[in-house]
């Protein structure tokens, strides 16, 4: 089992590269395939879930080639196969071969996704909406089967805001005949990266970005050549790594805008803040505020940075309250965090987080973003080597972590 090892107390410094958004790629590749033809997508992460997708593409009749930062995806001899097991349980975002397959042939039969295992996240939406477009979806030996004779628009109201519903909804729409609405939509940066993809592919999707998305279907899809922005929830790590460790850091290839959440928060902490054209610059200060976070959806405080901004306000003057709207069960960093020192009480959805100094530790990632919080966790211990198991977790989402943080002047590795 491979473990990641971190020796502390030493400030990040440096400028660090952020990747193509996981959150994306992980939607972009199955739209790829709703093409008849080639699609390229530049700026791609080199993660794990890339890696999975590109398999799972691969077992259904597309060619898949690979190159840095690039995909190529040649979906003309695809075929809508059943995809009951394997790869498909060990991501999350596995569900929107769902919606893409759907769109292109009609039908498909989709094992229930995987991925990180924080809190049960029904796809009752996604269903809710695949239904309202004229499919009949069962459920069969832990698989959806998802079929329509034909996909008719329609005007769809999301009971819940969801990332997922919202995108696999545009893709089984983008090929459905007539018009469709989507209400309480997910307004993510994501949600308009897929759509300005599918776009270009030959889509007609307006309001992407809004919570209201307007679709009409249309005949075919082509291919084209696509960058993926880049990744919100991995420069949001850096720039709380950078707090926390008191460092100076330079948060380069990011869309300001996207970071407002996290920069208000790390600005009332006490951190300086530095914005420029596609970069962010953070710089750390010996002594910090508590504050109040709210983590919502987007444009709120980001979920996926919860568990990071956790450990961070361990290193605050008092106490502060985190609380997560959109995943009330999402602390299962938090029993590592109090074994490494911290002073953290679970409420309800809330964590009520006292100021305390951490120390090195023998912990475990349960998941992708409780990872990122114990690697942060241990570059604040001043002294002695925390050893993290579970890294597969952290390399789902964060490219050669190793190498971008040795570069900022950290100490540490894999063993």
């Amino acid at each position: 089992m491979k473990k990641l090892m971190v020796a502390g107390g030493r400030p990040l410094r440096g400028t660090v590269q952020i990747s193509g958004a996981k959150n994306s790629a992980v939607a972009l590749i199955p739209t790829a395939i709703m093409a008849e033809t080639a699609v390229t997508l530049d700026n791609l992460p080199a993660i794990s879930d890339v890696a999975v997708y590109s398999n799972l593409l691969s077992e259904l009749g597309a060619v898949v080639e690979r190159t840095d930062d690039t995909m190529m995806i040649d979906p003309s001899s695809l075929q809508s196969k059943p995809m009951p097991n394997g790869d498909v349980k060990k991501l999350r975002a596995s569900y929107y071969l769902m919606g893409a397959l759907l769109g292109r042939f009609g039908e498909a039969t989709v094992g229930l996704p995987g991925g990180c295992n924080f809190e049960p996240r029904p796809i009752e939406q996604h269903i809710k909406g695949f239904e309202a477009l004229g499919a009949v979806v069962t459920n069969e030996h832990g698989s959806l089967k998802i079929k329509a004779k034909e996909l008719r628009g329609a005007k769809i109201y999301l009971d819940l805001v969801s990332v997922g519903a919202t995108i696999n909804i545009m893709l089984a729409a983008s090929r459905a005949k007539g018009v469709t609405i989507i209400e309480n939509a997910a307004k993510e940066p994501e949600i308009i990266d897929v759509a300005t993809l599918l776009n270009s592919m030959g889509a007609k999707i307006k309001g992407a970005g809004t919570e209201t998305i307007r679709i009409e279907g249309v005949d075919a899809l082509h291919g084209c050549r696509h960058s993926i922005i880049p990744d919100r929830i991995q420069a949001g790590t850096y720039m709380i790594m950078a707090a926390a460790t008191r460092g100076d850091v330079v948060i380069d290839n990011v869309i300001p805008k996207h970071m407002e959440a996290v920069t208000a928060k790390l600005q009332e902490m006490g951190a300086h803040i530095y914005e420029m054209d596609e970069a962010i610059r953070v710089v750390g200060q010996q002594e910090y505020a508590s504050v109040d976070v709210k983590a919502l959806v987007y444009p709120g405080f980001a979920t996926d940075l919860q568990s990071p901004m956790t450990t961070l306000l361990t290193q605050a003057k008092g106490v502060s309250i985190l609380t997560d709207y959109v995943y009330g069960n999402r602390f299962k960093h938090v029993p590592e965090l109090v074994r490494m020192g911290a002073k953290i009480k679970v409420e309800g959805r809330s964590a009520v987080i006292e100021g305390s100094r951490l120390s090195a530790a023998k912990v475990k990632a349960t998941d992708l973003r409780a990872g990122a919080a114990l690697v942060i966790a241990g570059l604040t211990v001043q002294e002695g080597v925390t050893e993290i198991s579970g890294v597969e977790y952290i390399e789902r989402g964060y490219d050669n972590i190793v190498r971008n943080l040795v570069s900022l002047g950290a100490e540490v590795w894999r063993e």
